[in-house]
């Protein structure tokens, strides 16, 4: 939340917030944060250089905060090589993508239908704040989409 506060007030429109800028540096926190050494996972980030109100940018940010952690925090087990983590978020139209994916252990089957954890019911209630929707895939790995369009911004005052 921080992030983006930071970067709102380095905008010249409080109310937007360039969302590449913002994901870079999101992600880059939390590899710091969790000691991630620079190099022991490829990471690829291919996020569209795209404006976004602030009522969809919070929901987004906190989205895109519990799946690179989860990834960075229980996808690569001690000795795991060849560690791959994808962020992308794009736009077709009025529909944006975000796509987290990593080539780790994946998520159990049983975790995905009745989440346990508090992580992944938060994205799941995110992900309706958006009006959006969410697949997961665990195939090689845990991939994660989430379709959803911009919210229409709400004047506070």
């Amino acid at each position: 939340m921080a992030m983006i506060y930071e970067k709102l007030y380095q905008s010249p429109d409080l109310t937007h917030l360039n969302i590449k800028s913002y994901v870079e540096s999101f992600v880059s926190n939390l590899f710091f944060l969790y000691g991630v050494e620079t190099g022991t996972i490829q990471t690829q980030i291919e996020v569209s250089d795209i404006e976004m109100g602030i009522d969809t940018a919070i929901p987004l940010g906190l989205i895109i905060n519990e799946l690179v952690t989860n990834s960075l925090k229980y996808a690569f087990p001690e000795g795991a090589k060849e560690k791959k983590l994808k962020i992308s978020l794009t736009k077709n139209g009025e529909l944006f993508k975000l796509e987290i994916a990593d080539n780790g252990v994946g998520i159990l089957e049983s975790e995905l239908e009745n989440p346990k954890t508090l992580g992944l019911q938060l994205v799941k209630n995110l992900v309706n704040q958006l009006n959006g929707t969410m697949n997961i895939n665990v195939d090689n790995g845990t991939m994660v989409e989430v379709l959803f369009e911009e919210l229409k911004y709400k004047k506070r005052i």
